[in-house]
């Protein structure tokens, strides 16, 4: 990413984008709503949905996996940890919830409801999405320091295939299983 959009992205609001890319998502999904009534493809619809249970998983998983593994203070969100994970879910992807969550709902709305406007706004969301998460590696490195540096290095920002592949890499190379 160019200096340029670096600096532009911190000059941003801390939550601007997620704000925005979530708004767009509960748009789609509100459209879909609407638009889903006999999808031509059946193929892509079934697609669309495997998509959205794969994108749950990101979803949900990272709301267990911080809590027990964050060192989250007691009564504080599972968001406000206190240690870098970087086990679990945080092996395969650095930003399994923000990121890869957002950008797999993102892309099976349109397979699912299949109308254009749910794909331009798919395309507008998941590249805000995308560039959220170079604004929270930005946090994350001012939060956790060389640690995370380091982490950024292992693991990818949102590409879990990639992501399982180096874990399962890694885990045959050491002779473990996952």
């Amino acid at each position: 990413m160019t200096e340029d959009w670096k600096n532009a992205l911190g000059t941003l609001h801390r939550h601007l984008l997620a704000w925005i890319w979530s708004a767009l998502l509960i748009a789609q999904m509100i459209l879909a709503f609407f638009v889903f009534t006999d999808p031509k493809k059946q193929v892509l619809m079934l697609i669309g949905w495997a998509i959205w249970a794969l994108g749950t998983v990101f979803g949900i998983l990272p709301i267990f996996t911080l809590r027990t593994r964050g060192k989250v203070p007691e009564g504080k969100s599972y968001m406000e940890t206190t240690a870098l994970v970087d086990t679990g879910i945080y092996a395969v992807v650095r930003h399994p919830q923000g990121g890869t969550a957002g950008i797999l709902l993102n892309l099976a709305l349109p397979l699912i409801g299949q109308h254009w406007l749910l794909v331009v706004l798919a395309v507008v969301s998941m590249v805000l999405i995308y560039v959220d998460t170079f604004k929270a590696d930005g946090t994350c490195i001012d939060k956790f320091g060389q640690d995370y540096v380091h982490y950024m290095q292992r693991v990818p920002r949102v590409n879990f295939v990639v992501g399982f592949l180096r874990l399962l890499m890694h885990a045959r190379a050491e002779g473990t299983e996952l």
